[in-house]
């Protein structure tokens, strides 16, 4: 089998986007797949990267469209169970007129968090490289159990761990239950991407403080914070750069902090280098090539539909 890049535990679902009204001024929803790792996932695909997932769909339209999306998008699909008991999970999105978003879910329980240990197919967590993943999978049992473990066995066989705390706030019980499993899933990670709302939830401090309590706290070796259209700050224990964002009109941000994940992962991976070993320029560039994919990607709809190639990536930032 070919060797991995990354692998990605966590939540397929499908974003419903209220695009319009009808004639009785009722929504008029546009169905996308999404979820978080997926989104990550395709994103580090399109980047070169070779890339599998391990999670749970329904036995149903909306499971098979998101298996059959994430096999065009590049991704090994053998690790994504489908069960015929569980619906895939939905999420409804609703857009400020700036193409903000705020989510609610269709996931009581949802096809993804219902994922248990023994479905997974640990030998895609043998031929990564890296293992990935989120918060949305420690909301609930099993899943929380399953990724826990997988991490773990990850951890155990000397894989790198990449971590987004990808917080919704409806999906869970209290705000004490999120703040203690994202601060968790910080503490397994080797390079955490987190954006400064997420920082302000955990902290209520600056992106820069955050950066540097997730460095010297948590002992992470490399900080990703975004700041939407503040851009990005990027640090490890040689360097901290901040990088701006390019000027563009968002139509959609739904996925957007994921493709720079996955972007910047793309970058990591291709200078070989542990995380803790980059210096300056190296991490100014990897903040600036995933600034600029996410950017991009919020001049169109949807999440994995909007990952532009890599030509135009380069071609925006004038790279040869």
């Amino acid at each position: 089998m070919m060797k991995l890049d990354v692998t990605a535990i966590g939540e397929l679902l499908i974003d419903f986007t209220d695009r319009s009204k009808n004639d009785c001024g009722y929504p008029v929803m546009e169905a996308n797949p999404g979820g978080a790792p997926g989104n990550f996932l395709a994103a580090l695909s399109a980047y070169g990267a070779h890339t599998a997932l391990l999670g749970k769909v329904g036995d149903d339209a909306f499971g098979r469209m998101l298996v059959e999306t994430m096999r065009r998008a590049g991704i090994e699909t053998r690790g994504i169970v489908s069960d015929p008991s569980v619906f895939t999970t939905l999420a409804f999105v609703t857009l400020s007129p700036e193409g903000e978003r705020s989510f609610s879910f269709a996931r009581k329980p949802g096809a993804d968090t219902c994922l248990r240990w023994g479905e997974m197919d640990r030998t895609l967590i043998d031929d990564a490289r890296v293992v990935h993943f989120g918060t949305l999978s420690l909301t609930d049992e099993p899943s929380r159990t399953a990724t826990r473990r997988a991490v773990a066995y990850a951890k155990k066989r000397g894989k790198q761990i990449t971590f987004d705390p990808n917080l919704r706030r409806p999906l869970w019980h209290t705000e004490d239950a999120a703040r203690e499993q994202i601060l968790w899933g910080i503490s397994q990670a080797d390079v955490v991407k987190i954006s400064d709302e997420e920082v302000d939830f955990l902290w209520q401090c600056s992106p820069r403080e955050g950066a540097k309590r997730l460095l010297e706290e948590y002992d992470v070796a490399l900080a990703m914070v975004t700041m939407g259209a503040e851009g990005c700050y990027l640090a490890n224990g040689n360097a901290a750069v901040r990088v701006t964002c390019p000027q563009v009109r968002p139509v959609d941000t739904t996925g957007a902090g994921d493709i720079f994940g996955g972007s910047a992962v793309s970058q990591l991976l291709r200078l070989n280098k542990e995380p803790w070993e980059i210096g300056g320029p190296e991490l100014e560039r990897i903040g600036a090539f995933a600034t600029m994919a996410a950017s991009l990607s919020t001049q169109h709809r949807g999440g994995i539909p909007s990952i532009v190639p890599e030509r135009e990536v380069r071609s925006a930032l004038g790279w040869a």
